[in-house]
């Protein structure tokens, strides 16, 4: 079957849309539910501590029982009558102890009030159900406990307007009964906090504090026990206690009339929307602490990875092997291809650039797709015999270079990207590791020429750290993923027995290593053979291409994703090369953002300082590997200054490339192929000039 030009696959391709309205439509639940989470549990405002008292509380409560009421500004008080206990807990529902206080009081028929908090009654409904089902009392304890003296009117409002919800979601009722977070006598519901409880009562509760620890059951107390293992023991010893006659609710004993009150259907709704909220938001955080702990340590070992096998190529390099054999010195002709589509701006430099060149025996070969530009006409204005300029209806990059190697005069081909500008001695170098007869493929080292300006010095710093020390990395495992197409050598005879440069994905050059691997051949890195490349200038140009680049690399790791059961060199790269990519180039991308959302989420509710030091660590730990990289290319160390900012803006956009990438193959979205403006500047760093200049029409 006859395969369809690029032209054909763009002419029918289409942008991915509906999956970024879903994600516009998710991320805010998400952030909600993670932003609920974390003020519930973590208490963001100055709540947490009780403010010391600057007046006592009025002389009628201070002498009176443990169980207030305020109705019109009067205060009535009542205790628990003679050989009558009245056990409380607070906070809770707890998982582990609320179960086991429930089954010790049926144990003894006895019944109690639970003052709950609406977090933890939200986070474990079927407990406050059990609770209510069995007899018992409840109460508020406040959503989170926070101290109410302390908390501004909107936290306080929240504070019991939530836990309200959460009772009505999880039982269907409203209770009137509150015992004041972080008190226990009602002397210590005093300052603030006998402001914030006559605030309460003015909306209908019932105070309810604790006996002193002095007196007696036998007298008729209310105890105040945490829903814990010392609750346990506490009530456990209270029940065997022979001098007490009545176990019961707050209420019962009191004599008053239960203050729990059925809930509308809407109130229910909105009750059952909170507990979701709250599964949600935990769902969430636990998930990310999870999938930090994956991605941190996938982070670390990659870093640790790179820094350890580029040590081991350095080593490789300049050790003397006792018994290596010695290659000889490739000096043989090289047919040089340089597609092109629309890059008048470049053209000539990169030409220039290759005639240039110290080895001699070239033929350079310029591919004109179909420009509408001046690209044809600079490139056949350089007087020299060894350039010849072909011409082609526009087809796509990967049928320029088919139509570039049915003129290739030579053996050894090199495809140059024409936005790039080699140094004089990169087309020697780079052919060199074609000597040993097992090598089909050589990549160069690529650099970046425009890096003046801070979007270039970021890609700088990814060209070296990132795709440099990869490549150092993928040499000594012997699993090269990807020639690239700026600056790559390859045997003919190795081309043409893949079939050529194919057209199935937008990643033509990862594709091709891909098939050379597969088809026997070994592939290595020339880290001495330098080219400078363009790269974007903007962050529209940089999405563009880091998403083709992206989407086609996953299209090439699908298309060859049987050699991982290889055997041979093919095994060798399927096990090694694309477990890496699938692991360290996916799967780490699409969880690293967890990674910036949970540093977020822990400045916010953990603490700014436990945070900050976490990022910190990981960050000089990168600075530290981007450094090593720099000295290994023989890069300037005080790039490093803008690394930082990298983590801000850049990391982020790689990260969302890698995402609409996934999203996009596992839709089956056809990409269209997305062209880079140029405006030569590849030769920028190294000082050469711009060659271009517009032909008149």
């Amino acid at each position: 079957m006859r395969r369809r030009s690029n032209r054909g696959r763009h002419a029918q391709s289409r942008d991915p849309r509906g999956h970024w309205l879903l994600l516009i439509l998710v991320l805010p639940v998400m952030f909600g539910a993670l932003l609920f989470e974390g003020w519930t549990t973590h208490e963001v405002d100055a709540a947490k501590t009780k403010r010391d008292c600057t007046t006592p509380v009025p002389k009628a409560v201070d002498k009176g029982g443990p169980v207030v009421r305020i109705d019109d500004g009067e205060v009535r008080s009542a205790a628990m009558p003679a050989r009558t206990v009245a056990l409380t807990y607070d906070g809770g529902p707890d998982p582990v102890w609320t179960p086991r206080l429930l089954d010790l009081l049926r144990r003894h028929r006895a019944h109690a009030t639970f003052f709950l908090k609406g977090a933890q009654a939200a986070t474990h409904p079927d407990l406050v159900r059990r609770i209510h089902a069995e007899g018992h009392e409840i109460g508020s304890n406040t959503y989170t406990g926070a101290a109410m003296g302390s908390a501004s009117p909107l936290r306080a409002s929240l504070e019991h307007s939530l836990t309200q919800k959460a009772l009505a979601g999880s039982v269907g009722i409203h209770t009137g009964l509150l015992r004041p977070p972080q008190t226990t006598e009602v002397d210590t519901i005093c300052g603030a906090e006998w402001k914030a409880a006559r605030q309460a009562a003015d909306k209908g509760y019932t105070l309810v504090a604790a006996d002193r620890w002095f007196r007696k059951p036998s007298q008729g107390v209310i105890r105040q026990f945490s829903q814990n293992e010392d609750a346990y023991t506490g009530t456990e010893k209270l029940l065997a206690d022979r001098n007490v006659e009545r176990f019961t609710t707050v209420t019962a004993g009191a004599g008053l009339l239960s203050t729990e009150e059925p809930v509308s259907v809407v109130e229910r709704l909105q009750g059952k929307a909170l507990i979701w909220a709250k599964a949600l938001g935990h769902a969430f955080v636990s998930a990310m602490a999870w999938v930090l702990g994956v991605a941190g340590g996938l982070g670390v070992l990659r870093l640790l990875m790179l820094v350890l096998f580029a040590r081991a190529h350095v080593r490789r390099l300049t050790r003397y092997h006792p018994g290596a054999p010695r290659l000889r010195e490739v000096t043989d002709p090289v047919t040089v291809l340089v597609p092109a589509y629309n890059e008048e701006a470049g053209i000539e430099s990169t030409v220039r650039s290759l005639l240039a060149a110290t080895h001699p025996y070239l033929q350079i070969v310029v591919i004109d797709d179909g420009s509408t530009d001046d690209t044809a006409d600079i490139a056949a204005r350089i007087d020299d015999p060894r350039v010849l300029v072909v011409r082609q209806a526009n087809a796509g990059k990967a049928a320029a270079l088919n139509t570039g190697l049915a003129h290739a005069a030579h053996d050894i081909v090199v495809m140059v990207d024409a936005d790039t500008v080699f140094e004089p001695d990169a087309v020697y170098r780079l052919i060199q590791p074609l000597a040993h007869p097992a090598v089909g493929a050589v990549s160069g080292n690529t650099k970046v020429g425009n890096r003046r300006r801070l979007l270039g010095r970021w890609q700088h710093l990814e060209y070296v750290f990132g795709f440099n020390l990869d490549r150092r990395m993928f040499e000594v495992l012997e699993c090269m993923p990807t020639v690239p197409g700026a600056i790559g050598a390859f045997r003919l005879d190795a081309l043409m027995g893949v079939g050529g440069v194919s057209e199935d994905t937008l990643a033509e050059d990862t594709d091709l290593t891909m098939a050379l691997w597969q088809a026997g051949w070994r592939v290595v890195y020339e880290e001495s053979a330098i080219a400078w490349t363009e790269v974007p200038t903007s962050l529209r140009q940089l999405w563009r291409q880091r998403y083709r680049w992206c989407y086609g690399t996953i299209q090439a790791m699908w298309k060859h994703r049987r050699a991982v059961v290889g055997m041979g060199p093919a095994g060798r790269f399927g096990r090694r090369g694309l477990s890496y990519l699938a692991l360290f180039q996916v799967a780490l991308p699409l969880l690293a953002p967890v990674v910036d959302v949970f540093a977020l989420y822990g400045s916010l509710f953990l603490g700014p300082v436990q945070a900050a030091a976490v990022w910190l660590g990981f960050l000089s730990l990168q600075l530290a590997c981007a450094g090593y990289a720099l000295r290994l290319d023989g890069e300037k160390v005080r790039a490093l200054w803008v690394m930082p900012f990298q983590l801000f803006v850049y990391r982020q956009l790689m990260y969302l490339v890698v995402i609409q990438s996934v999203v996009a193959f596992l839709l089956g979205t056809r990409l269209r192929w997305q062209r880079m403006h140029r405006s030569g500047t590849a030769a920028q760093q190294i000082g050469q000039p711009v060659a271009y200049q517009s032909l008149p029409r």
